[in-house]
């Protein structure tokens, strides 16, 4: 019997065009082969058994009918992975155009939404691509998905991959944030109970806008202004290019956190402005601020995932301080802004809009989405990762970079990813838009590069050893 796919799930899944899929993307690389047997059995195993999203297929509802998922008849898990020899040498450079042209191919719609696909030959081990749908699940649970194929050590011992919320504050933030899990939860209550299609998004929004604070949210999402022109905007193509860096020592973030009193997340985000900054005025464009989606994480890490995964996660519009000059004073009024979103109830806001979407026809939900895409520039995510080294089929997981949908129309996606005591960023970006983005991996770490010196210099942090 076909299972009616939830409203959020069903928004994820109309909301996709030609020129902007909604496939989360993922590269994972190894300092060893991949053994392919010990691959396709754990997929099996610990992918399509405990979740069987990956053994359905979508069904896209009608006019007065939600999409649904039905099993797949005659499903093989061997159907949704490939292997590929990369040309000598291997490396990023030959990797990340085929990236990007996965990147500009949307999924067969007639089976699972999702594939794997297995490089031998990158540098002295594999990579691994992996492609999984939004209407499946959100990131994080993705990620959390992929590394629970992975073990602690390459025999296969399995144990906690020290998922962890990301630096918790308490106070404000720890509340807001609780009372939009609970937005997220009465939501799927409410599509269990099988609700009434529209009374039901008018009773989570009324939970999400609840009080002074929700009010002042929706005025601020209603008269956001347009963001201005950049080099990151402007009419999509299909093909998409995609640039990955080398591993970043998370002490080094910190040490920049620790001389200025910010967490590590307000520097990331301070870098990623100063990277737009840095990319645009190298063309001679004027260096204004530009808005990013951020998604904000509504599924407590330490409660097991579900076996039907989903979405739970909310949006925030975070202003980049790109027009800001100097480097400390960038970070500072980013940590500002940063600070008067953790006051807002701004995500549970955006999941209740969200799941409305999903009850809506398609082409009224991308109305919404033309709105998004006039109201910011780029997607910006921070997803945390296992602490400790692990293994998938044998081989050390050495790193790993992943892209979001570009939701909204948007021409660039950037990702920060956390592993193992460093962090990596993925850039994603309309070919016609950034024709390079390993310019803007270039511009990241000379930004970094330079907060530090600057954060030094003002003797704020000590000396680097």
């Amino acid at each position: 019997m076909p299972e009616r796919m939830s409203p959020v799930d069903a928004a994820w899944l109309q909301m996709e065009e030609p020129t902007s899929l909604m496939v989360i993307t993922a590269v994972l690389w190894f300092d060893e082969p991949v053994d392919w047997a010990r691959l396709t059995e754990l997929v099996h195993e610990r992918l399509v058994v405990p979740y069987p999203r990956f053994r359905q297929r979508a069904v896209p509802g009608g006019l007065l009918s939600a999409p649904s998922w039905e099993d797949m008849p005659g499903f093989s898990v061997e159907a949704h992975l490939r292997r590929t020899r990369l040309p000598p040498p291997g490396g990023p450079d030959a990797l990340a155009p085929l990236v990007g042209e996965s990147m500009s191919t949307p999924l067969d719609s007639s089976r699972p939404l999702w594939e794997l696909h297995l490089f031998d030959g990158y540098e002295s081990g594999s990579a691994l691509l992996v492609r999984v749908h939004h209407a499946i699940a959100d990131g994080i649970a993705l990620g959390r998905v992929l590394m629970s194929l992975t073990d602690a050590s390459a025999e296969g011992r399995r144990e906690d991959q020290g998922f962890r919320e990301p630096e918790p504050v308490p106070g404000a933030w720890s509340r807001l944030l609780g009372g939009a899990r609970k937005v997220a939860d009465s939501a799927q209550a409410a599509w269990k109970r099988g609700g009434e299609l529209w009374a039901e998004p008018i009773q989570l929004m009324d939970l999400a806008v609840e009080g002074a604070r929700g009010a002042s949210a929706i005025s601020r999402l209603l008269t956001l202004t347009q963001d201005p022109p950049s080099p990151f905007t402007g009419q999509l193509g299909r093909l998409k290019r995609v640039a990955w860096s080398r591993p970043v020592p998370l002490e080094q973030v910190r040490e920049i956190g620790h001389g200025t009193g910010s967490t590590a997340n307000d520097v990331l985000m301070a870098v990623v402005a100063g990277t737009l900054r840095r990319y645009v005025c190298a063309r001679d464009a004027s260096a204004e601020d530009l808005r990013a989606v951020v998604p904000v994480n509504l599924r407590p890490l330490h409660e097991p995932l579900p076996r039907t995964l989903g979405n739970r996660f909310g949006m925030v519009f975070l202003p980049l301080p790109v027009g800001v000059e100097e480097p400390v004073a960038r970070l500072w009024e980013l940590k500002r802004r940063m600070d008067a979103l953790k006051r807002s109830p701004e995500a549970a806001l955006v999941f209740g809009l969200l799941t409305a979407a999903g009850f809506v026809p398609a082409p009224v939900e991308r109305v919404a989405v033309e709105v998004m895409r006039r109201k910011s520039s780029l997607v910006l995510t921070n997803v945390p990762g296992p602490r400790r080294p692990v293994y998938l089929a044998g081989a050390r997981l050495s790193g790993m970079a992943f892209w979001v949908p570009m939701a909204g129309r948007l021409g660039l996606g950037l990702s920060l990813f956390s592993y193992a005591g460093h962090m990596t960023l993925g850039v994603a970006a309309d070919a016609g838009l950034v024709p390079d983005p390993r310019e803007l991996i270039e511009d990241f770490e000379a930004e970094l590069t330079s907060l530090a010196q600057a954060v030094r210099d003002a003797g704020r942090a000590p000396e680097a050893p």
